[in-house]
């Protein structure tokens, strides 16, 4: 039988330094974060072949007490706490104290460093761990770590390294992200003694954007901020035009700290996806300032995760931030102006009369007998309406006339019909015609518009169904054939903890034996559809975004099927279908691009068609 070892102290500190530090770019990363503790308003990187052979730090930070340089690299030994109740309230980048205990016992280092109360610092090397010599030495205010020889006495670290130029690139990556944080620092960075980054001090964070990303970036992105009495939420995130084929261009900030979250990642992907459902990845920089005490930062050595105490919360906070920014910026670059904007009037009593719906079909044109409602001469939404025996007549995913497809019936003499208020996003227009059997031409004072018919509907069918899961009110079509699936027991869990999810989106589902579920009915808005792929995409979603009251189901799901529903281009329509598509495509809240990121409409200054026609 194998007795118990205690480990000494030297084996110990090489076990927890794979911890710390898995590669150079861990070693630059705690430096520099230690020196941005310290307050320092300089920082210069100098590596050598990648960070292997040698990384040296310097900084104009608030320095070492000389009696403390020794005790700074004794395990567990740090500045930031004292008590464990600290833990829950640092505002600080290190606090575990590991950091250069680890390194050093993987590693040659020295260090000088001074602080403002002395006229000399102290000069500290260790090797694998040992002091070598401590002595006086004259420095500017500040400290100068550099690490030689990393891993020289691991040679299993050392053989998976990287190439040198992939470690520099790994390196490169984080100081651009501590410097996106800290734009009010100077960062200076040169591998191989060229000078690969440098930021310079600035109170503009946009500034650092540019330096760090370039011109194209700073120029295609926009601000959004969202607050609460817990935490506020603000950064920056790109449009189309710079979206990227991987999340590399994603940086999260928790409190000043970089981490990697993917509750938050996916909260700005969704917010992003309901209005550009491409498979691509939008560029964002998002900061999160939150009560230290909702967090818990010791989830791992690294500090690269954390834990929220409510991760919902979270979630809603990131979401309404960057959904508002996106849509704002899409109405803003339409350039509307705020006067020709109105909100839909309701409707007025009726005595003796009430309304059903008559379904109309796309390729043919119909006559009303009269306008109910008018309001610049056009027909408005109208809701669905109850006939006497409580049935509702349906709306096809083709017929997007029903709901202004209206005759007068005798009914009773209490009905009343209210319509809710909507903002139309952009001016009513006088519909000229279609171009191509694909386009609508529409007229605004001096403005002609073009619109997308199968972009506009699709667009419209997307929004219905995200309003009727969010309203609990999908409607369902019952399966020929109920589809049986077997479930893993961890995802069985979470369909049968979240049930009602299913339910307001429109799934009829029971339990068919252990860990087995049949559908018998799915939304009819979706038509044909891969059952099991939805299904399992929600499971999926509720595990990223956690349990909560309703959630939302795969965008680039719903708008791929929102797309086989909709109009088609060379479908001919009439004016009329052409009037209550526009109407429609104005009152939903964001009618200016399509799920896929296509614009539904443009517009044309009469400017520009004169200067084609050199008239000016």
């Amino acid at each position: 039988m194998k007795r118990i070892n205690v480990l000494d102290i030297n084996t110990s500190n090489k076990i927890a330094a794979g911890e710390v530090v898995e590669r150079p770019f861990s070693v630059v990363k705690e430096l520099v974060e230690n020196s941005l503790d310290a307050q320092a308003k300089n920082i210069t990187i100098e590596i050598v072949e990648g960070g292997q052979k040698s990384i040296k730090i310097t900084d104009d930070g608030d320095g070492i007490h000389p009696e403390d340089i020794e005790k700074a690299f004794l395990p567990h030994a740090t500045s930031k706490i004292q008590y464990i109740d600290d833990i829950y309230k640092v505002n600080t980048f290190g606090f575990r104290g590991e950091a250069l205990a680890s390194i050093a016992a993987v590693s040659e280092v020295n260090i000088k460093s001074r602080t403002a109360e002395f006229d000399y610092g102290k000069e500290l090397t260790i090797s694998g761990g040992k002091v070598n010599y401590i002595k006086d030495v004259g420095i500017n205010i500040g400290t100068c770590i550099e690490v030689k020889d990393l891993f020289f006495n691991v040679p299993a670290r050392l053989k998976f390294l990287k190439s040198p130029q992939r470690e520099t690139a790994l390196i490169n990556d984080i100081v651009e992200r501590l410097a996106l944080i800290n734009p009010s620092v100077s960062f200076k960075l040169f591998n191989n003694n060229n000078k690969v980054l440098s930021t310079f001090a600035s109170s503009n964070l946009t500034d650092t954007i540019r330096t760090i990303y370039g011109k194209n970036i700073q120029e295609n992105i926009m601000y959004f901020e969202n607050h609460s009495d817990m935490a506020s939420v603000y950064g920056y995130i790109g449009n189309a035009e710079i979206s990227k084929g991987s999340r590399n261009n994603q940086s999260i900030y928790v409190n000043k700290r970089y981490i990697k979250n993917k509750l938050i990642t996916t909260a700005v992907e969704n917010a992003f996806k309901s209005f550009l459902t491409i498979n691509r990845f939008p560029f964002f920089i998002l900061f999160l300032d939150i009560f230290p005490e909702f967090i818990d930062v010791n989830v791992h050595p690294t500090k690269s995760e954390i834990k929220f105490k409510d991760d919902r919360f979270i979630f809603k906070l990131v979401f309404d931030a960057v959904h508002e920014a996106i849509r704002r910026n899409l109405r803003n670059s339409f350039d509307i102006p705020s006067e020709d904007i109105f909100e839909m009037k309701p409707t007025e009593e009726f005595d003796s009369k009430t309304l059903v719906q008559i379904p109309l079909d796309l390729k043919e044109n119909y006559v009303f007998n009269n306008k109910l409602f008018k309001d610049n001469n056009s027909l408005q939404d109208v809701a669905y309406t109850k006939i006497e025996n409580n049935n509702y007549l349906k709306e096809s995913s083709a017929d997007f006339l029903v709901e202004n497809s209206i005759i007068q019936t005798e009914m009773n003499n209490s009905t009343k019909i209210n319509l809710e208020y909507k903002e139309a996003k952009f001016p009513e227009l006088n519909v000229i015609g279609q171009f191509n059997a694909t386009y609508i031409l529409a007229q605004y004072g001096e403005e002609l518009y073009i619109l997308d018919q199968h972009a506009a509907h699709e667009k419209i069918l997307f929004e219905k169904y995200i309003e009727e899961v969010k309203n609990g009110q999908v409607i369902a079509q019952v399966l020929a054939a109920p589809e049986v699936i077997e479930l893993s027991t961890e995802n069985f869990i979470v369909y049968s903890e979240n049930i009602e999810i299913f339910k307001t989106t429109g799934f009829n589902i029971e339990i068919f034996g252990k860990n087995t579920i049949s559908i018998r009915e799915v939304p009819i808005i979706l038509g044909e559809i891969s059952i099991r792929s939805l299904f399992l995409d929600i499971i999926d979603n509720i595990k990223i975004m956690g349990t909560g009251e309703a959630t939302e189901v795969k965008y680039d799901k719903i708008a791929k099927l929102a797309c086989k529903s909709a109009v088609k281009a060379n479908d001919k329509l009439s004016i009329l279908e052409m009037k209550s598509l526009v109407n429609k495509l104005r009152f939903i809240n964001n009618p200016f691009t399509c799920p896929h990121g296509r614009p539904t409409i443009i517009k044309i200054t009469l400017n520009e068609i004169e200067k084609r026609f050199k008239r000016i």
